[in-house]
């Protein structure tokens, strides 16, 4: 009771212009959270204890680690009472952008977002937790990593939305982009978010070239011609345009508008052109890779367009150049339905009214499908695009389904869900490259690596987990780091020191950085017959200092050399040198292998000491690189 009578004491105060003193608002802000003496003074020594019942006991956490927590109200919601996408983007931008200013020290700006696959819709009166952390600061860029969870209140259920990683640029005085200080990463999940993150910011810069690439490929087809003669929808029926004023609250404390809120207006024009197709409230599955092209500030105008660019059947995958289905009628057949639909989206900013150029803001890609009662998604009308443009659009969403593909089951899925042997085209060159280079750098990031033998120079470590049993063998060898990293990526020349390998023929040069290999190694004991392997090599100079040379392999799987009666096919799921350098003359030599099945039995008597070949096969590699450190023609050669 007291407390309420001094707060209503220190209300009027406050209405009548009275000046309050510092020890009556901290008495009552004490009272107020549930104390009614005053506040007492420390003893020499004592900690101030953390305010609020969210603290958290002395646990270190990341300084870049933001997190928000958000009620569904029903302003937030649809129709269908679920929380809007576009809201969701709003919140995950803003959590994004305060822990990047948090490293950054300075105002930041959304660069880009990797895709976003959003996994379950969220009910109003469930909770949105949101966490942020910056993974690894570049020269002027960082990447963000964003996981997304609710919770339900009533019954304490939580569940995984989605998991994003998004690119802000830091801005320096007048616009200039600000350099970043480095970020040291500290737990196990850091260290490898931290590593993979270099190969995530290689993809992205690639990823325009990955879709040009394939639409050259692919043949252009001729038009679809159905068996019943009918048609589809044409997709000028789908078009939306809206307009947009920036106006403050939509703007940062540098008055460039928020890219969620951009990201939020985009998907409210993009679901408009979905429901024109499918006639029913679409929901939103994923949102294509994208990047901001330039800012937009407050009074800019910004037009929102929407066109829904094809559809897809959910049995049948379409690839770059399919034919186009035309003759628009009323009610497609069953052989015409599909069950997710690509819609392409722009913003264009003008600063007034009567402006003539725009400024090109962004371009996204967004899928949506209809659900059913059960949860299921419907099939949909086809698409029929316009002669031109329409059809170009046609078929780069096809290609880009395509690579969708490849890059939600080779790059988000875990290690262990992977198949051995991916087959490889050019079309997911990419992806296959990023999995066999993060995989290796996620095995060197793990902890409880064991000490299990030391020979001389040579040291061998196990690491246990509950599928794999994988090992790491290193040393010191007097040689550079560049030069040691040119002689181990050259697989033709492994044989030189690995008296397992027979042969190494070079297959197919995919780029500067990545090679297949068509490997043939020594006869196993209980086999009558060597073993051959397709494998593919790729290799990374360090992007930061601090950053290893890696050559990692992996096998695929190519046409042109399925496996054959005269040899054993063997496989490797990650593997590969990293190499550290130590001096100028020195470096750290480290060989990685996650022992699959067939190999197992070799590497459990070396671990065991029951045989040396492992080792004696690096102090092989040691002489190896001594060898030919000086060697001219060796040091112009990459492979």
């Amino acid at each position: 009771r007291a407390t309420l009578l001094l707060s209503r004491c220190l209300l009027k105060m406050v209405k009548g212009n009275i000046i309050v003193p510092e020890e009556i608002l901290s008495f009552c802000c004490n009272g107020l959270q549930g104390s009614t003496s005053p506040p007492r003074a420390r003893e020499p020594g004592e900690r101030e204890e953390a305010p609020g019942a969210m603290a958290s006991p002395s646990a270190a956490r990341n300084p870049t680690e933001v997190q928000m927590s958000q009620l569904v109200l029903p302003c937030h919601t649809n129709h269908r009472g679920e929380l809007s996408t576009g809201q969701l983007l709003k919140w995950i931008d803003t959590a994004a952008c305060l822990s990047a200013e948090r490293h950054a020290g300075c105002p930041c700006v959304t660069a880009s977002m990797d895709d976003i696959y959003f996994e379950h819709t969220i009910s109003v009166g469930q909770v949105v937790n949101i966490k942020a952390k910056v993974n690894r600061a570049f020269n002027s860029s960082m990447e963000v990593g964003i996981q997304v969870s609710y919770e339900d209140l009533c019954s304490g259920k939580h569940c995984s939305i989605c998991k994003a990683y998004a690119t802000f640029v830091a801005q320096g005085p007048l616009g200039s982009k600000a350099r970043l200080k480095p970020l040291t990463p500290q737990t196990e999940e850091e260290k490898i978010e931290y590593s993979i993150a270099a190969e995530r910011r290689r993809m992205r810069l690639v990823h325009k070239d990955t879709l040009k690439d394939l639409l050259t490929r692919s043949p252009q087809e001729t038009e679809l011609e159905t068996r019943d003669g009918s048609g589809a929808v044409p997709a000028e029926k789908t078009r939306v345009e809206s307009v947009e004023l920036v106006l403050p609250p939509h703007a940062n404390h540098q008055g460039n508008t928020f890219g969620g809120q951009i990201m939020a207006w985009m998907e409210n024009v993009a679901t408009i052109a979905a429901s024109r197709l499918c006639h029913a409230h679409p929901t939103l599955r994923a949102i294509e890779m994208f990047h901001f092209r330039g800012p937009s500030q407050v009074g800019d105008r910004l037009v929102l367009k929407a066109i829904v660019n094809n559809a897809f059947k959910n049995r049948w995958v379409p690839v770059a150049g399919v034919p186009f289905p035309r003759s628009p009628r009323p009610s497609p057949p069953s052989s015409l339905l599909s069950g997710s639909m690509e819609v392409g989206v722009s913003a264009e900013a003008y600063g007034q009214e009567m402006s003539i150029s725009r400024r090109h803001i962004n371009s996204a890609f967004m899928t949506f499908v209809v659900l059913d009662q059960e949860g299921h998604p419907r099939t949909l009308p086809m698409v029929a695009p316009e002669p031109g443009d329409g059809e170009r659009r046609y078929r780069e969403a096809s290609a880009r389904k395509k690579i969708r593909l490849d890059r939600k089951y080779v790059v988000s899925c875990k290690q262990t869900e992977v198949p051995l042997s991916v087959p490889w085209d050019q079309s997911n060159k990419v992806y296959l490259s990023y999995n066999n280079v993060s995989a290796l750098k996620m095995l060197v990031a793990k902890a409880n690596w064991a000490l299990a033998r030391e020979k001389e120079k040579v040291r061998m470590y196990t690491l246990e987990e509950d599928k794999f049993l994988s090992f790491r063998i290193e040393m010191s060898v007097c040689i550079t780091a560049s030069r040691a990293f040119s002689l181990l990526s050259n697989l033709r020349r492994r044989h030189e020191w690995d008296s397992h390998y027979v042969s190494a023929e070079l297959v197919q040069k995919v780029d500067d950085d990545d090679m297949i290999y068509h490997v043939v190694s020594q006869k196993l004991r209980h086999e009558n017959k060597p073993q051959d392997f397709v494998i593919l090599a790729s290799r990374r100079k360090p992007c930061s200092k601090g950053d290893p040379y890696v050559v990692a392999f992996r096998s695929v799987t190519l046409p042109t050399h399925p496996a054959r009666a005269e040899f054993t096919r063997g496989e490797t799921l990650c593997s590969g040198f990293c190499i550290w350098p130590e001096s100028e003359e020195m470096s750290k030599v480290a060989y990685y292998n996650q022992a699959m099945p067939g190999y197992l039995n070799y590497v459990t008597t070396n671990v065991a000491g029951l045989s040396s070949d492992i080792c004696s096969t690096f102090e092989a590699c040691e002489k190896f690189l001594l060898k030919n450190k000086e060697d001219l023609i060796s040091r112009l050669q990459d492979f």
